[in-house]
């Protein structure tokens, strides 16, 4: 996703209600498709704390023609190629089984089904990627913040429940990891918490980003947290 782009709720949801129209147009009034929102398009679709996402993370259940479709959709709107994709299949935190516990958010022409994740999966899909340069760790304590003043807390339980039941016995990031540990210990300020942690997402990205502009060759397969100590340590951060 590009690092300009981002879209609000209304924004994502006429861009669906496009979507369908354009599908139908494709495949006629009796086509079926089913789309799962995943990651930060499900945040912002769930919680009030999310404003705005670059991320529109999807996996899709349909015919080779919601490629078009997805395509007509982005060339009226001037928007990136990626606007919907389905990249996400290729991290770690893809499973299968994100299609049994997703629950309905709209239809659009009667054929476009939206689905979406949500509460302690959506919680443990951020726990299994734990990304520190994007907004995995603070949308966590945004989750849990939101729900806590709806006044219908999540608790630990449940999360590891959701934890094993979508990706089994894996180990967990360990920044995750500890994350969960201070978010379940007590009394915590999760307002606080969210803003202090979404400052130091932003942080990390910009200087992970300008270290990686001065080393190019630095990012290996499985060693961006390394990477991203060192950055930070070079701007005596920590």
């Amino acid at each position: 996703m590009s690092a300009e782009f981002a879209f609000s709720r209304e924004e994502l949801d006429k861009y669906l209600k496009e979507l369908g129209r354009e599908f139908r147009r494709l495949n006629g009034k009796n086509a079926h498709a089913e789309v799962v929102l995943i990651g930060g398009a499900s945040v912002l679709i769930n919680y009030e704390f999310r404003e705005m996402t670059g991320d529109a993370d999807a996996v899709i259940y349909t015919n080779a023609a919601m490629k078009d479709a997805i395509n007509r959709v982005r060339d009226n709107n001037s928007l990136p190629d990626d606007w919907l994709s389905e990249d996400f299949k290729k991290t770690t935190s893809y499973t299968e089984k994100l299609r049994g516990v997703s629950v309905h958010y709209r239809t659009f022409s009667n054929i476009l089904h939206i689905r979406t994740i949500t509460a302690e999966y959506l919680i443990a899909m951020k726990v299994m990627s734990g990304r520190q340069y994007k907004f995995d760790l603070s949308d966590i304590v945004g989750i849990l913040w939101e729900h806590k003043k709806r006044g219908c807390p999540i608790n630990r339980t449940s999360v590891d429940k959701a934890i094993t039941e979508l990706y089994g016995q894996d180990s967990l990031p360990e920044i995750s990891s500890r994350l969960l540990d201070i978010l379940f210990s007590g009394n915590v300020d999760y307002e606080r918490l969210f803003t202090q942690t979404r400052e130091r997402e932003k942080e990390t990205r910009e200087v992970l980003f300008e270290f990686l502009a001065a080393n190019p060759d630095a990012l290996k397969k499985d060693n961006i947290n390394d990477v991203i100590a060192h950055a930070r340590k070079q701007k005596h951060l920590d």
